[in-house]
């Protein structure tokens, strides 16, 4: 299972609001929603969350086993 929890403490660190990355990115409230709820989210908007906190992929993501 892929877990965003690393995402909340990446923003939280460079002290953007879910309302900044959502105007950053050009994403939308459903996009959270999936991504507080560790939801499948398409490759552009991790490639887009990244370019917008300025981080790796491995700053907002990580692989739990099931």
């Amino acid at each position: 299972m892929i877990v965003f929890d690393r995402l909340w403490r990446t923003m939280e660190k460079k002290g953007i609001s879910t309302y900044q990355l959502r105007e950053r990115c050009g994403i939308d409230s459903k996009t959270i929603r999936r991504l507080r709820a560790n939801e499948n989210i398409e490759t552009k908007t991790i490639s887009k969350l990244c370019d917008a906190l300025g981080c790796r992929v491995e700053e907002i993501m990580e692989y739990r086993a099931d």
